[in-house]
């Protein structure tokens, strides 16, 4: 097998430290230089180690005062689950409430907005068509624990109550139910979950270091006719929650 690089090796060792309790939470850790020469490394290597270190929400960064143990935080659960598609109320709330959390969101709609091109291939649509597109902040007591880009064709909903996904007599029940309430029926959604590094805007927004690791979710809704009816980007912080897929299982 390939030899392990050497930042991870020395992330390992670091890591040991600090359940070892060498460090502990709010501990400034010894300069770069100083570990490089424990570890026999150059200080590219430790700047790497502790870089990861950090999108792991392990260690902590000051501009102008070095590396920090950070301290633990308590992940929220989020269950991926058909059961978390509530006949009332939001799946959000329901997944927040699970926990003993106050789950809310703010969010922003915009009508009309083009398609580009990697969504119209998601919604099966031509790129340029027009979408409804909403931005959400999901909050967790009121802290930002989820961010979610939501585009629905245009076409499908105009001229009905459910145009708008946070307006109007159905606002925010979710796709499904406000589907139902003009004659689509939703039958399943696919999602496809991969890590990345936060952007400087999603680490801002969730306030966590940028390029902190993070699951970037692309979910699409599908009609029973097989007509996709919304697509999401949704954004969780790997520091802040964790994802649990619920696979039903038939008898």
């Amino acid at each position: 097998m390939p030899e392990q690089p050497p930042y991870l090796r020395i992330a390992d060792e670091l890591r040991r430290r600090i359940a070892e309790h060498e460090w502990t939470p709010g501990d400034r850790l010894p300069s770069r230089a100083q570990i490089a020469e424990e570890c026999g490394v150059g200080e590219n290597v430790i700047r790497r180690a502790q870089e990861l270190l950090i999108s792991q929400g392990a260690l902590e960064g000051r501009a102008g005062s070095g590396t920090y143990v950070a301290a633990p935080r308590q992940r929220v659960r989020m269950v991926r689950s058909a059961a978390r598609e509530q006949p009332d109320g939001s799946p959000f709330r329901a997944d927040m409430k699970a926990v003993g959390k106050l789950g809310d969101w703010e969010s922003r709609t915009e009508a009309k907005v083009p398609a580009p091109a990697s969504i119209a291939a998601r919604l099966g649509i031509v790129e340029g068509d027009l979408c409804v597109r909403t931005v959400y902040e999901f909050l967790a007591d009121g802290k930002p624990v989820q961010l979610s880009t939501s585009w629905e064709p245009y076409d499908l909903t105009a001229g009905t109550v459910v145009v708008l996904p946070e307006g109007g007599p159905y606002a925010g029940v979710g796709v499904v139910k406000r589907m139902a309430e003009i004659g689509i029926t939703v039958s399943h959604a696919v999602e496809q979950p991969e890590p990345r590094q936060a952007n400087a805007e999603e680490a801002s927004l969730l306030g966590i270091q940028k390029a902190s690791l993070v699951t970037h979710i692309r979910r699409t809704y599908y009609s029973d006719q097989g007509r996709p009816v919304e697509t999401a980007d949704i954004v969780v912080p790997t520091a802040l929650c964790e994802i649990v897929y619920e696979i039903p299982i038939s008898r």
